[in-house]
């Protein structure tokens, strides 16, 4: 990412495939955590259960990036690589 321009949707979704590659895993409050203080804000939301979570064109993004290879594990909060 370049220091002279607004981080995007795009920017954010790299960094948490890298962080998924490096890791085999991300939760989501360390992405909320790390995007909050390095992407910015708008990259969050509140969602119904009163919790921070990524934004939604983040997760479309990220989704298309790794391509079904990942997914979401709802007990656990946390992305992993599937085993297909």
């Amino acid at each position: 990412m370049q220091e002279d321009k607004a981080p995007t949707a795009e920017d954010v979704a790299d960094w948490m495939l890298n962080q998924l590659r490096s890791a085999s895993i991300l939760k989501q409050t360390e992405a909320v955590e790390y995007i909050l203080h390095n992407f910015g804000e708008q990259f969050l939301y509140t969602n119904e259960n009163g919790n921070e979570s990524i934004d939604k064109e983040v997760k479309k993004r990220f989704k298309k990036l790794h391509g079904g290879k990942a997914a979401w594990d709802r007990d656990g909060f946390f992305w992993g690589w599937t085993s297909r």
